[in-house]
């Protein structure tokens, strides 16, 4: 009682207290007028005037006018978008005007390239930056995810939302048939994958992407680089920021199948279909009594008629996550530095599913005097992965509910022959992955005179890993005899263990040179360097099956009989040099080359240099005395570049003829004898060399209105030859076929971007949209064909799609009977593929894969866009982000819609009552979309046609968040600067033209992609 009435009278006192203190302000309150105009004495309206010690405020009238109540001895915070604000102190004055210049920050950006930085306004290569806040408030846990949608030109692609999932990257197109992968650079050292950084260290990241910004990386950058900073410590400030969020998630949409009696009802037909629909024996596996009375029966016996809902038992509502990030930093003017701490911890939608992540990293800039300067970094990540034995999300969604997962005493069940998702979900073991990475940079650099200096940079990486997997044995039981287990679950029947420790280190330094000088009109920017790199890897394995038991999951219970042991390395090495000259005349007529010569130790020392240069001009033309009149044009800037990429990642040694080691069993005096054996695996050629990349590009940047809105437009044109190829090689040497350089493939894009910033009054908002397109066509493939249902052949686009043309469904036999079919099991519901071709090249009346199969269009995504909206309003916030894919050729594939796929699986609600059926009338099987119930002509239906394509584009919410930032008047006496409170939506909806139940984004028997609900608070003292 007595804690009661001490809450009561602390909030009686909060309720009242700020009113006392109102009425002293206003007795402390004086009025303030004047008005504000620009350079050129004209009226400025909806500037922002701020008293920065009451948070009062107002805006200027049409006439630049203004009037504000403010404290004695505050501060006037006068800011518009586009000018530099300025701050006045108040002390007797009752008039104050103002004059705002134009802020030209917007053009002085600067922006990280390679090795260097430079200012916005003087690139002439094709750049694109984002901030670290848009990745932050993308509440991903991965960079990779939070980049999707953001930046033109860079596709990001995912198939499921699992705990640590990553995201595919391609920056403008496919660049080779080996490796696309970006090269990904953290504070100017190469780093493994974007991922092992957290998006909460981010300052900020550039993307090169052609060659005229990306050829100062040579043979790595042919696929696009991207440059990442981290947060650094600042002089004069001391901060400590503590960030939390919690939040839960669940799938976006997920699949319906019909219920049990329907099943039932849909397989006798499909079994009546394939048996010749003979009269009388329609209910040819289950009998009418047993569909038409199956819920009463289970009622009665749910173990013999069971009713099993394997996504309900397998899946949860949701699951939960949750994410910790703690920085300090502070600095004088001879130190900084920045200390942060993170934490994630994701559960899966189902049982024995994690992710944990630990991450630090400390910074620090040390002025040593001032011609000597040092940078040390540090950091550390721990991610653990439990994951269980099985993916459960194919097997969950074939599972009729007609079978039972476990019986009603609680012991597994037979599922459908030993087919028992639940059961290898549950019991059958697991996969634990602890992945450690340690790093550091330090550097020093030298500046003896003013304009030059040198830096000499050491960066080093650890990877230490453990993995272990467990297998247990599951036996099941008939429901009715639970003492006596009758077989075991298929792929669980035996216990086994397997455990690997990969182990790896990175070594990077380099040296550099920089000179910066400005003569007059002339403008000049050299850079120098030498970078010296070398990696190396080592793993190890040992595994064992037929164990008598897991419980003790380490191998000093390993079955010695069946006992197995592995064990390699590998290294690589390059060394470069390289060089920059960047030259502009009056800031207006802008030059820049580059290049770098590489030698990788992946090729033979005769073919192991190359050289890589590249070329690009500016001119901005808003800076030429005919442009200078044009009041709405703020900058206009044209670009052209041309440059020559390499790709180096082809794999270890393939110059060299590589042995390869194993057991295998020999007679020896009547005995089985297992020994060592060593051969040569595959055909090396010893001038294999570099893919090369070749990149035209053609570039404006233009704002407008004062800089409020800015445009970016490219089209670029890549060329890469020399890709590494399969050579076929006759049979009988022994020896598998070796890679050659003999590719060709050609992409041509372009990407285009739109900003807009304004405030009204205290409104402050910002809109941006950007749109891209490529196609990537293999242009020469010396021969050699990559032949599925995606093909790479020459004069295809990449994974172009590859199979029939079709007419819709046969109707009636006489259809079937006078028009050529794959096979003879082709029926009246079944789809009609079309004759295209044969042997001479002309339709020969026969359905064959040889000739009839032809290419259906390109399956990668086209006219990929992403947007932002971002405002504010005094303490509010509110942003949201949209993403999405304006055209592709997507595939309804066998999981989305077949019927009984492994000859029991489940049938899709959403195509009951819109198949082909002979129980139809002749209209409605004219108006259906999906052929008839068939297992016999499944190799006909289901086969790659064009009959499955559709347009797969969407539009996703991608983000939606709304934030409140408390009033500072009630934390300026408890001493914390600033407490934002904010609630997230990610991934909420989308609009799309894929079939009921699936995500445009899910892979066919992946984990779903999910929404996620955020609570956060952000703290700074």
């Amino acid at each position: 009682m007595k804690s009661i009435k001490i809450f009561g009278l602390l909030f009686l006192l909060g309720v009242v207290c700020p009113y006392f203190s109102m009425a002293d302000n206003l007795q402390s309150q004086r009025k303030i007028t004047g008005h504000v105009t620009d350079v050129n004495d004209e009226p400025m309206i909806g500037v922002s005037i701020i008293d920065t010690e009451s948070k009062n405020g107002t805006v200027t009238d049409i006439d630049g006018n203004y009037s504000i109540n403010v404290e004695e001895n505050t501060t006037l915070h006068f800011s518009f978008l586009g000018y530099v604000s300025e701050e006045i102190k108040v002390t007797n004055q009752t008039n104050i005007n103002v004059v705002l210049e134009e802020d030209n920050k917007i053009l002085d950006e600067i922006v990280v390239v390679g090795y260097g930085t430079m200012k916005k306004s003087d690139l002439t290569g094709a750049v694109a930056s984002v901030s670290g806040d848009l990745i932050e408030r993308s509440q991903s846990a991965q960079v990779s995810q939070a980049l999707q949608g953001a930046i033109p030109g860079v596709m990001v692609t995912r198939n499921n939302s699992a705990p640590g999932a990553t995201s595919t990257i391609r920056i403008r197109g496919i660049t080779s048939i080996g490796a696309s992968d970006p090269l990904v650079i953290v504070d100017g050292v190469p780093l493994l994958g974007i991922n092992d950084i957290n998006p909460n260290d981010i300052e900020s990241i550039s993307v090169l992407k052609d060659a005229a910004s990306a050829s100062i990386y040579g043979s790595r950058a042919a696929a696009g680089v991207i440059l990442i900073t981290t947060k650094r410590g600042r002089t004069g400030e001391i901060s400590l920021q503590y960030n939390a969020e919690y939040g839960f998630e669940k799938p976006t949409v997920m699949s319906d199948y019909v219920n049990a009696p329907r099943y039932m009802e849909m397989v006798n037909e499909l079994r009546w279909n394939d048996n010749g629909n003979i009269p009388g024996t329609e209910s040819i596996i289950y009998e009418p009594e047993i569909t038409d009375n199956y819920f009463s029966l289970h009622a009665e016996n749910p173990d013999r008629y069971p009713l099993t809902d394997w996504t309900g038992l397998i899946l949860k509502k949701n699951a939960p996550k949750q994410s910790h990030n703690l920085s300090i930093s502070g600095g004088t003017e001879a130190v900084q530095s920045k200390l942060s701490f993170g934490y994630d911890h994701i559960d899966g939608l189902y049982v024995g599913n994690t992710y944990k992540r630990i991450t630090a990293r400390m910074n620090n800039d040390i002025k040593i005097n001032k011609y000597l300067s040092s940078a040390v970094d540090f950091f550390v990540k721990r991610t653990m992965s439990d994951d269980p034995s099985v993916n459960p999300m194919g097997e969950m969604r074939k599972m009729p509910a007609i079978y039972a997962a476990v019986w009603s005493n609680g012991l597994i069940a037979e599922g459908k022959g030993g087919q028992n998702i639940y059961a290898r979900l549950n019991h059958g073991g697991y996969n634990e992955s602890i992945y450690n990475q340690f790093g550091g940079n330090a550097s020093l650099t030298f500046s003896p005179i003013k304009d030059l200096n040198f830096s000499f940079v050491v960066s080093s990486l650890l990877n230490n890993n453990k993995q272990k997997q467990v297998r247990n044995k599951i036996q099941y039981t008939y429901y009715d005899n639970p003492n006596v287990y009758i077989g075991t679950i298929s792929s669980a029947a035996s216990n086994s263990l397997s455990e690997s420790r990969p182990d790896s280190y990175r070594l990077t330094s380099q040296l550099l040179g920089n000179y910066i000088k400005q003569f007059g009109n002339h403008s000049l920017n050299l850079m120098s360097g030498f970078e010296s790199y070398k990696s190396y890897s080592e793993g190890m394995s040992a595994s064992s099956s037929n164990m008598e038991s897991t419980t003790f999951p380490f191998l000093d219970l390993a079955n010695n009989n069946e006992l197995a042991v592995a064990g390699d390395a590998y290294e690589n090495a390059y060394n470069s040099y390289f060089g920059r000259v960047v030259y502009s005349f009056m800031n207006k007529y802008l030059l820049q080359g580059n290049a770098r010569y590489d030698g990788s130790s992946r090729f033979n020392e005769n073919f192991r240099w190359g050289f890589f240069p590249s070329f690009s001009a500016g001119w901005i033309l808003s800076e030429e005395a005919f442009m200078k009149n044009i009041d709405f044009l703020s900058f206009l800037k044209l670009r052209v570049s041309w440059g020559r990429l390499g790709n180096e990642r082809i794999g270890n040694y393939p110059y060299q003829s590589k042995i390869e080691f194993g057991n295998s069993l020999f007679y020896s005096g009547g005995s089985v004898i297992s020994a060592q054996t060593a051969r040569q695996k595959a055909y090396a050629i010893r001038n294999i060399s570099w893919e090369t990349t070749e990149s035209v590009n053609i570039g404006v940047d233009a704002n407008f209105f004062n800089n409020k809105l800015q445009f970016t437009a490219d089209y670029y044109h890549k060329n890469t030859k020399d890709m590494l190829l399969s050579l076929e090689i006759p049979d009988y040497i022994g020896l598998t076929n070796p890679e050659q350089n003999a590719g060709i493939m050609n992409t041509k894009g372009w990407e285009t971007e739109l900003r807009w910033f304004d405030n009204i009054e205290k409104f402050k908002y910002s809109v941006a949209v950007n749109l891209s397109d490529f196609k990537s066509v293999m242009t020469e493939l010396g021969g050699i064909e990559f032949l599925g249902d995606k093909v790479k052949i020459k004069g295809s686009e990449f994974d172009e799609w590859y199979g029939y043309k079709t007419d819709g469904l046969f109707q009636t036999q006489d259809e079937v009977d006078n028009s050529p079919t794959l096979n003879q099991n082709v029926k009246p519901g079944d789809i009609k593929l079309l004759d295209v071709s044969g042997p001479d090249g002309v339709p020969d009346g026969i359905i064959s894969a040889d000739y009839d199969r032809v290419l259906l269009g390109g399956s990668l995504p086209r006219y990929i866009f992403g947007g932002n909206v971002n405002m504010e309003y005094e303490n509010f916030s509110f942003s949201f982000t949209l993403q999405g894919v304006g055209k592709q050729a997507a595939r309804k594939t066998s999981t989305m819609v077949r019927p009984l796929e492994s000859d029991y699986g489940n049938f899709p609600d959403f195509i009951d009552n819109d198949y082909w059926s002979v129980y139809n009338t002749d209209e409605k099987n004219l108006s259906v979309k999906y052929p008839r119930l068939s297992a016999t002509s499944s190799t006909n239906n289901y086969s790659m046609s064009d009959y499955w394509l559709f347009n797969g584009a969407y539009l996703r919410l991608k983000n939606i968040t709304l934030g409140y930032n408390l009033p500072q008047s009630w934390l300026k006496n408890i001493h914390i600067k600033e407490v934002r409170l904010y609630a997230s939506g990610v991934d909420l909806f989308s609009f799309n033209n894929y079939p009921k139940g699936w995500d445009p984004e899910v892979s066919n028997t992946g984990y779903p992609i999910t929404a996620s609900f955020i609570l956060g608070t952000s703290i700074k003292f």
